[in-house]
């Protein structure tokens, strides 16, 4: 038994398959196994990112004592969902034991909690010394609030994990997955995950038209629709670069 934790604590991937009954897809393993403390996950609507990062918490909590892992998405209802599928997976296995259980907080006995909030600043300001903080639905989370939680990770130096379909090419979310700090980056389409088929991408195109499709299916940052003036052309602006003209 004592071997089998050991496996277990060491390789998510493992213990996801035996105690939770989930088979990860490739890049979900991947993203299991990684030893990343900051990682951007730009994936399609219903790829499997909230189910993996659920498992992730979960797993930290299990074998990680005295963690705390906190869940931060825009909304109570956003909050609600995550939190959902972490309870989910702790119902699949019994041996976790838990101190007590509420509609957004789990406790284990080993002194660990998972914690899901709602994106406001007065709820979470108090936190402090974060294993695992996951940000949830990330490109609509404003940029003084992703400010505002940084800090919490300081004295853990615990791992950040941001997921999200993408919002447009503004905000934090943006600037951190087009930026050149040191985040571990996943992209997943929608073309990249076995559940969704091809007749429902082809029909969600014909419906949706290319700038939705392309935003929600295929991680694309897009100007907005009524934007005046590209991204792109406003980023020139501001070239710092100087031509120099002989006389």
């Amino acid at each position: 038994m004592l071997c089998h934790n050991l496996k277990a604590a060491l390789d998510p991937v493992i213990w996801s398959r035996e105690a939770l009954d989930l088979e990860p897809d490739p890049w979900q393993a991947e993203v299991l196994r990684s030893g990343s403390k900051r990682i951007l996950l730009n994936c399609s609507r219903q790829s499997g990112k909230s189910t993996i990062t659920s498992a992730l918490a979960l797993h930290t909590a299990t074998f990680c004592p005295n963690s705390l892992v906190l869940c931060l998405s825009p909304t109570l209802r956003q909050s609600s969902e995550l939190f959902r599928n972490v309870s989910r997976f702790y119902g699949v296995d019994p041996s976790i034991p838990s101190r007590s259980e509420t509609a957004l907080k789990l406790e284990l006995e080993n002194g660990s909690r998972i914690v899901s909030l709602p994106g406001k600043e007065q709820n979470i300001r108090g936190m402090a010394k974060v294993s695992l903080l996951i940000v949830d639905e990330a490109a609509r989370v404003p940029d003084d609030l992703y400010y505002s939680v940084r800090p919490m990770l300081a004295v853990s130096n615990g791992r950040m994990v941001a997921l999200s379909t993408p919002f447009g090419n503004r905000g934090w979310w943006y600037e951190a997955w087009s930026g050149p700090e040191a985040w571990q980056r996943w992209e997943i389409p929608a073309s990249k995950c076995p559940r969704i088929s091809e007749e429902f991408l082809a029909e969600e195109q014909r419906v949706l038209g290319s700038f939705w499709y392309q935003q929600e299916y295929e991680c694309k940052f897009l100007d907005a629709i009524n934007q005046v003036f590209r991204r792109e052309d406003i980023d020139k602006m501001f070239d710092e670069e100087v031509n120099s003209w002989k006389i």
